[in-house]
């Protein structure tokens, strides 16, 4: 898949584009109908097919919240997604003040340097300064410069319209069924191994410590989780209030069976069941013997 990162590279593109606009956090079911278009239209009719799509997300920059809504993914998850599913070539834009200060109109015209086929939206798309465009206006820019416009409707679930928020929505409430409904997939966050304390090893549980970027978390507690498609283990998101008292919030992992080196490497993870709440003990040997019981817990969940 070929990536790109400059608007004004896109004409290096000499093939007819069919492209896909979007934020496209979290690649919902909603948003792979509209990739899944370009991607048709690319293959049916010749040329490629290209994602336009912005980092970091446009709320990071126009929000007056000092803590704008997490994101459901990472970009390089993203990424991968999108070359799975067939995409030919992708444009990450970056997102800043000075972007978002252009017009909607410009932002086409732009796009138009390259040979551009087809541009496929969702039905209420808003892009440009000011939220200024939509599919009108985008089908009388494509009247006057010869590419096609599809406004793909809104795709449901439960009778309600799935969207980003929704399933922000559904992970912190700890509800994966809905989120992976409307995903479309499972619900997995990856963070990079990092040294921690290594308290756990002192217990005879070593966990391997995530520093993970800023996307939506599930509620803290214990949780069964599947790392990496293959190992079974035992999370622990939120504080350590036995052996830290700071109330800082960690996330860490004990893989079930398994005493490999971790540091530096990527962990994906997939919560499957919730065990418990976080508290704090007595001693450190009524913490391992707890921490006994949630590894069991782990090792009979199916």
């Amino acid at each position: 898949m070929i990536c790109l990162d400059d608007l004004d590279d896109l004409p290096t593109l000499e093939d007819r584009l069919h492209l896909a606009l979007g934020v496209f956090d979290g690649l919902h079911e909603g948003h792979q109908a509209v990739i899944r278009e370009a991607v048709s239209l690319a293959r049916t009719t010749g040329g490629l097919s290209l994602v336009v799509t912005f980092f970091p997300h446009p709320a990071e920059v126009l929000s007056s919240s000092p803590k704008p809504c997490p994101l459901i993914g990472t970009l390089n998850e993203k990424l991968m997604m999108l070359e799975a599913m067939g995409v030919d070539a992708v444009l990450v834009i970056e997102f800043d003040e000075l972007f978002a200060a252009i017009t909607a109109q410009d932002f086409i015209l732009r796009l138009c340097r390259a040979n551009v086929g087809s541009i496929s939206i969702g039905e209420d798309w808003r892009f440009g300064f000011k939220r200024e465009g939509n599919v009108h206006l985008l089908r009388s820019l494509g009247q006057a410069y010869g590419f096609t416009v599809k406004a793909l409707p809104h795709t449901h679930w439960n009778g309600v319209r799935i969207s980003s928020t929704r399933i922000r929505q559904a992970v912190q409430m700890g509800d994966f069924d809905a989120a992976e409904a409307m995903l479309g997939r499972h619900y997995t966050l990856s963070g990079i191994v990092v040294e921690g304390q290594q308290l756990g090893r002192t217990l005879g549980f070593p966990t391997a410590n995530l520093r993970l970027p800023d996307i939506q978390l599930p509620p803290d507690g214990v949780w069964v989780v599947e790392v990496n498609g293959c190992h079974r283990g035992v999370a622990n998101l939120g504080g350590r209030p036995t052996v830290d008292g700071s109330g800082e919030r960690h996330f860490e992992v004990h893989l079930i069976d398994f005493s490999e080196n971790l540091y530096g490497k990527t962990l994906q993870i997939r919560f499957l069941r919730y065990l418990r709440s976080i508290r704090a003990f007595d001693s450190l040997e009524a913490l391992k013997a707890q921490i006994c019981k949630d590894v069991q817990a782990a090792r009979d969940f199916s």
